[in-house]
C-alpha cells in the first residue's frame, strides 16, 4: 500500500479595508465560504470611524478579523524615504504598509484572495502578487454585484455605512494624499487633531526651498481656504492618470485612489 502525501488546504483570505465594498463582500461570502479568513491592514493612522466598523464587522462576522501591523511604523518609513511624503507617483506607503504585511500573512500558503471590484467597475483589476501561492478571485463582478447592490447588501445586514461616509468618500489613513480639498474640510472639521497631526508633516526644505505637502494644491491651510471658498459648487476631479494594481479600492469612478487601501 502506498502512502499519499497529505495536501496543504488552501487559505480563503478577504482583506477589510473599512469601506462599503469589501466590508458588503465580507457579508455576502459569510456563509458561501465559511473557512474565510478576514484581515484588516491597520497603519496606524486609521481613522476612529474605520476601527470603530471594523469592529461592528467582527461581531457580524462572527470571526476575529486578523489585524496586520507593519514591523515598522510610518514615521520610521518617513525617515527611511528622506522626508518625501508619499504621493500618487511615490506610494511607499502602500508597499510598506498594506502590501509587505500581506504577503508576510500569507507566507508560502496555498490561497485565494477575494477582492471586492464590482460587475459595473470594468476598467479596474485587482491586486496580482507576483508570488505564485496566491490567486485572486472577484465574486462581485462574477456575479454581476453593482455599487446599487453593495448598498443594499450593507443596509439589509443592519450593518449599514460607516460613519465618515458623512464627510469623506473613502476609508484609507487620515492623511491620505487623495483626499479632496472638501474631505481635508471634513477632517478639520470632524478630527481638528488629526488634521492639526496632518499638518505637522508638512514641511520646506531649508537648503532647497522645496515645499512637500500632501495635496498639490499647496499647504493644507490654504486647501482649506479654497474648500471653503468652493462650498456649495459643483466640482469635477479628474482621476490621476497611473493607478497602481492592488488589492482593494474604496472610491468611486473618477474619485478613486489607492487601490488597496480603500475597497
Amino acid at each position: 500500500m502506498s502512502e499519499t502525501t497529505p495536501t496543504t488546504p488552501v487559505r480563503h483570505l478577504l482583506g477589510l479595508s473599512g469601506g462599503k465594498d469589501s466590508s458588503a463582500l465580507a457579508i455576502y461570502l459569510r456563509d458561501r465560504v465559511p473557512e474565510m479568513e478576514y484581515f484588516f491592514a491597520d497603519t496606524g493612522a486609521e481613522l476612529p470611524e474605520t476601527l470603530e466598523y471594523i469592529d461592528l464587522l467582527q461581531d457580524y462576522l462572527g470571526k476575529t478579523i486578523v489585524r496586520l501591523n507593519a514591523e515598522r511604523d510610518f514615521d520610521y518609513y518617513l525617515k527611511y524615504h528622506n522626508n518625501f511624503l508619499p504621493s500618487a507617483r511615490q506610494r511607499w506607503c502602500t508597499v510598506n504598509l498594506k502590501l509587505v504585511p500581506f504577503e508576510s500573512f500569507v507566507g508560502e500558503d496555498q490561497a485565494v484572495s477575494y477582492i471586492a471590484i464590482r460587475a459595473d467597475e470594468p476598467s479596474r483589476s485587482g491586486y496580482v502578487s507576483t508570488k505564485p501561492n496566491i490567486t485572486t478571485r472577484m465574486p462581485f463582478r462574477e456575479d454581476g454585484i453593482t455599487k446599487e447592490d453593495v448598498f443594499a447588501i450593507l443596509e439589509e445586514s443592519g450593518i449599514g455605512v460607516p460613519r465618515y461616509y458623512k464627510w469623506r468618500s473613502r476609508s484609507g489613513c487620515y492623511f491620505c494624499f487623495f483626499q479632496q480639498q472638501q474631505e481635508w474640510a471634513g477632517l478639520k472639521e470632524h478630527h481638528p487633531e488629526l488634521f492639526k497631526a496632518a499638518k505637522a508633516y508638512e514641511r520646506i526644505d531649508e537648503k532647497t526651498g522645496r515645499l512637500f505637502t500632501w495635496n498639490q494644491a499647496g499647504p493644507l491651510d490654504e486647501v482649506i481656504k479654497r474648500a471653503e471658498n468652493n462650498r456649495g459648487r459643483p466640482t469635477k476631479v479628474s482621476p490621476p492618470k497611473k493607478l497602481m494594481d492592488a488589492l482593494f479600492s474604496d472610491g468611486d469612478g473618477a474619485d478613486d485612489a489607492c487601490l488597496i487601501c480603500m475597497k
